[in-house]
């Protein structure tokens, strides 16, 4: 699948967004190296802390499935925006974790495009080895 296929599929997946609060849309796509598709968007909650953004949908998604790090070639994360969907910190934190450092992260709002990884978006990580003592 190509990188520009990948982020149609998260266009579509951002057609299930619920959001009622922000009318901020968000929709992701992670892919698989073997070609499995997981899919992810933003679901808001009155709480405010309920809320889950579309790229922690579709990555835990993939996980919840059995599939790891080393298992995902691609994530696109799109949005409605005026701007790049660019992951929040609570999702570049997540990310940091649960993607390969240099995993393609496809931002697009469909006006633009840019390709990322988490390295360039969270350059000084905080993971398991500052953990360990």
């Amino acid at each position: 699948m190509s990188h520009e296929e990948l982020i149609n599929e998260a266009f579509k997946a951002m057609k299930n967004a619920y959001a009622p609060y922000s009318k901020y849309h968000v929709g992701a796509c992670v892919l698989c190296k073997d070609g499995t598709l997981f899919y992810g968007a933003n679901i808001e909650n009155a709480s405010f802390g309920g809320t889950n953004c579309g790229e922690r949908s579709a990555i835990f998604a993939a996980y919840s499935n059995g599939y790891r790090k080393q298992d995902i070639e691609a994530i696109a994360i799109v949005s409605d925006g005026n701007t790049l969907a660019s992951p929040c910190g609570i999702c570049r934190q997540v990310l940091s974790e649960l993607l390969e450092q240099d995993t393609p992260i496809l931002l697009s709002n469909g006006k633009q495009r840019m390709d990322t990884c988490i390295s360039q978006l969270l350059p000084f990580q905080f993971g398991e080895s500052d953990l360990s003592r």
